[in-house]
């Protein structure tokens, strides 16, 4: 069926369309042209942005899908209509071997790149909303996707009953300056939801099983296991565990005379925040998973076990927490209000929205109301803290989810990731009156320990809010 020209001419809150176009220099190939509009409405004149599709990510879920398309309009502020150009490829079937190379001739793929901006400047003219020619021709900019992925082979595609699509890849990245130099290639394994493919849901770092010249070879080619000496690689992973830098002379207490603390996880994902708390703070950790194909892949590719001191509960995060709330009322009562060990001394929430539509966030709005919050509470100890990781959607959303923190919890804390999109919020039962940091607590060994393994790193950074 034809495109007609004048549906194009307004804007359409939340109007996806995609459409093939011929090749201005392929005469046998084609181009997929995807236009979608902001569900954001702007007061001031529209700007319409249009990104080339890297060459071999044709079928990503990044740009393939609606909900990629979202999160690339949400990295893009101020863009009222963002149109997607890339070569129009088959899809890939599901139980193929999908690798992808970036491009190593950057001049020759600009160079591409600049023809058909010139060759379709007269499209992206008609693409554009009428208003945007209230002055003239409009200017359309051409945005650049830029991540650290070099190559990458997926290795397993999924679906789970709740989380739906998703997969599991291994990827090259850009070495990081200061690298060991014998570190000539740096791997990491990752988690992807196709409701959030821009979003990686876990990441750990992974290295050669054998060694061997890794000169010129694919990474397809590679077999690799998981590297344990590098335990959390996740941005705001190391500011979670860091937030336990706040109870450490509890914590220190129970290891001292015996005991483990205790975790609740919200959210397991790949397991590396659960395996990090269980193996190196010798806590005893219970996750809770929705959908129990995640745990699945968290055991077989991030290497998440099952033992005496990790346990999964595959159910609803929510229910959970209530049923939890009226077991742990039951034991005080039959005990005439005793500590009972049942509670925890931490609670870690990892949950992002399912719903590109409003972008990136986390969490989900439903799990930050007064009565879950209350319900997460009264199964804390004493000393005991909820860690959440943030995405805000916007500061209202921020200052909101702060004002019913407040409204159940004594104290409140927070720690920038500094990657421009997490936050973690800690909220504890009780008033912490200083922080643990400083020399009259050097003798603590559970901080110390905590240090040595997040070498310092977010400890110092705990803000009272």
């Amino acid at each position: 069926m034809a495109l007609d020209q004048h549906m194009f001419e307004a804007l359409s809150p939340s109007r996806f369309i995609s459409f093939s176009f011929p090749h201005p220099f392929h005469s046998h190939s084609s181009l997929r042209l995807a236009v979608l509009d902001s569900p954001i409405q702007f007061t001031d004149s529209p700007s319409v942005a249009v990104m080339f599709v890297p060459f071999g990510l044709e079928t990503d879920w990044i740009f393939s899908t609606e909900s990629g398309h979202y999160q690339l309009l949400y990295d893009s502020p101020g863009i009222s209509r963002l149109i997607l150009v890339g070569n129009q490829e088959p899809m890939v079937a599901d139980d193929s071997l999908s690798v992808y190379y970036r491009s190593s001739d950057e001049d020759s793929a600009k160079s591409s790149e600049s023809r058909l901006v010139v060759s379709l400047q007269p499209l992206f003219l008609a693409l554009s909303p009428k208003s945007c020619f209230k002055y003239g021709i409009p200017e359309v900019p051409i945005l650049s996707f830029v991540d650290d992925v070099i190559c990458r082979v997926v290795l397993e595609r999924c679906i789970g009953s709740s989380v739906g699509e998703f997969l599991i890849e291994n990827v090259e990245i850009e070495r990081e300056s200061g690298k060991e130099m014998f570190e000539t290639r740096e791997f990491r394994r990752r988690l992807r939801f196709k409701r959030m493919p821009n979003l990686i849901q876990t990441e750990i770092r992974i290295i050669p099983a054998a060694s061997l010249s890794l000169d010129g070879v694919e990474i397809q080619n590679i077999e690799f296991k998981l590297d344990s000496s590098r335990v959390l690689v996740h941005p705001y992973l190391p500011p979670m565990a860091a937030s336990l830098s706040l109870i450490a002379s509890s914590i220190d207490e129970q290891i001292q005379t015996g005991h483990r603390p205790k975790a609740l996880c919200i959210g397991v994902g790949g397991g590396a925040l659960l395996t990090f708390l269980a193996t190196h703070l010798d806590f005893k950790v219970e996750g809770v998973e929705l959908d129990m194909e995640v745990v699945r892949v968290a055991q077989q590719y991030f290497g998440l076990v099952e033992n005496e001191f990790l346990h999964i509960s595959i159910g609803d995060a929510t229910e959970f927490l209530e049923n939890a709330s009226r077991s742990n009322k039951k034991h005080k009562c039959g005990s005439n209000g005793a500590h009972m060990s049942s509670e925890y001394d931490v609670i870690m929430v990892d949950l992002d929205s399912s719903d590109a539509r409003n972008g990136i966030g986390a969490p989900p709005l439903g799990f930050v109301e007064r009565d879950v919050l209350l319900s997460a509470r009264s199964i804390l100890s004493e000393h005991g803290i909820l860690v959440m990781n943030v995405i805000p959607l916007d500061k209202l959303f921020f200052e909101t989810l702060l004002d019913k923190f407040r409204s159940v919890f004594d104290d409140l804390f927070r720690i920038d990731v500094d990657n421009g999109e997490n936050f973690v919020v800690i909220a504890s039962v009780t008033p912490i009156r200083s922080f643990p940091h400083g020399t009259k607590n050097k003798m603590n060994s559970f901080l110390s320990r905590l240090r040595v393994l997040l070498s310092g790193a977010y400890m110092d950074s705990i803000k009272r809010i």
